[in-house]
């Protein structure tokens, strides 16, 4: 591989040299590991590094590609290297998205009759079917602006004092897992977003539940449960994503389905279900 060596290469604290580091690191990856991982020379990784070699247009994807680097992210590192940026950032109603958000509301139709949402990287959620939609009234209808914030955002709901925690009967297993998660997205998505919900609601919380799921036992999953005025509420969530998408917008929502953990609150949400069918 040829190598372009450039002694004179101006790159600022937040140039593409820094962001590759940072994100090699980010992902516990040496420069061996991630020349083998990309198929790039470990000679041609630390020139980069080092500000002695340009990166072309191909290399910053294929570097980026091998470090899962979000596409948001991604563009950034083009910018910084002096490229422009090729991934667009298209709003939910943009005709582009139909195909996309079309599928979105087919998988949560088809969880009815189990909550079903779909989250952006700062957990706002941007689509949810009826059976979250009841979940939520259950707890009050005017439980969103209890939390605060603009819109729906589920950190809050979880967090905020005035949301559903007083409701989880095993918080200290559930509350450590999920601030844990939300933490471990926001540093590996570079969620602003969600830090500063974080920074946010850090405030509220007990440094002793957050770090430590001394109730966790060794399941495949944890529930969380709930006791809503007497009646109980046992599930747990499936994460999905999408795979291949070339959508900032795509790139970053989660689909996340709750599923009952026990046949009583099975047949309390097809009872539900057919109750207002």
């Amino acid at each position: 591989m040829t190598i372009s060596v450039q002694t004179n290469y101006v790159d600022g604290d937040g140039g593409f040299a820094k962001l590759l580091r940072d994100w090699r690191q980010k992902r516990r990856l040496s420069q061996l590991d991630l020349a083998l991982m990309s198929g790039v020379s470990q000679r041609h990784v630390s020139f980069l590094e080092s500000r002695r070699a340009n990166p072309s247009r191909n290399m910053i994807l294929q570097l980026s590609e091998t470090l899962e680097v979000p596409l948001r992210e991604r563009n950034a590192w083009l910018t910084a290297a002096g490229y422009a940026p090729i991934f667009k950032t298209r709003a939910l109603d943009d005709p582009q998205m139909a195909q996309v958000m079309s599928a979105i509301r087919m998988m949560l139709a088809a969880h009815e009759p189990f909550p079903a949402l779909a989250l952006d990287r700062a957990w706002n959620v941007r689509l949810s079917n009826r059976s979250f939609d009841q979940l939520g009234a259950m707890l009050g209808e005017d439980i969103w602006s209890r939390v605060g914030g603009e819109g729906r955002n589920l950190m809050r709901l979880f967090f905020h004092p005035n949301g559903i925690r007083p409701f989880v009967t095993n918080w200290s297993a559930v509350g450590p897992l999920m601030w844990q998660r939300a933490q471990r997205e926001a540093e590996a998505l570079a969620g602003i977003e969600m830090k500063a919900v974080l920074d946010e609601l850090a405030p509220y919380q007990d440094p002793h539940i957050l770090w430590s799921a001394a109730d966790a036992s060794l399941v495949p999953v944890i529930p969380f449960n709930m006791d809503i005025r007497g009646m109980k509420i046992s599930m747990f969530a499936v994460v999905a994503t999408f795979g291949t998408a070339q959508d900032i917008t795509a790139d970053e929502l989660r689909l996340e389905t709750l599923f009952p953990a026990d046949p009583e609150t099975e047949a309390m949400f097809r009872a539900a279900a057919q109750a207002n069918s």
